[in-house]
């Protein structure tokens, strides 16, 4: 098997209004919220691993992407966030993304989305349970 070592990833973040939230990873400082909202940016997170992922792949099987296009859409109920008594979940209720993809020769795509979809460590904490512990210092 491969390389069990794992990669750690800490950030921290700090409220800069009641929409906007500053991150930081140690190398770069994003703000959630000034463009996009927290769904938008896990949206956009899963879509660009994707893309990640899928040229990773895409070199390993030796195929040559010339162009890759995503459409993700998914739907969130905010009742449950503004603390409405509805059943629903707090978040995505699901998620769709339709890849468009070009490539120079033939390629076999379907074993392409195939390892994709196994190797994306974004879809792969969307898909599964993943625990998240939340405390106060």
């Amino acid at each position: 098997m491969g390389d069990s070592e794992l990669s750690n990833y800490e950030l921290t973040a700090s409220r800069l209004s009641p929409r906007r939230t500053e991150v930081s990873t140690g190398d770069a400082e994003f703000v959630v919220g000034k463009d996009v909202n927290p769904v938008e940016y896990l949206l956009g997170s899963l879509v660009a691993c994707l893309n990640l992922t899928g040229t990773m792949v895409a070199r390993d099987m030796d195929i040559d992407i010339e162009s890759l296009e995503a459409t993700i859409q998914g739907d969130v109920n905010y009742a449950t966030y503004r603390g409405e008594d509805v059943d629903d979940r707090a978040g995505l209720q699901g998620v769709e993304v339709s890849l468009s993809v070009e490539t120079a020769g033939d390629a076999d795509l379907d074993a392409w989305l195939s390892n994709v979809k196994d190797r994306c460590p974004v879809t792969d904490n969307v898909e599964n349970e993943t625990g998240v512990s939340v405390s106060i210092d």
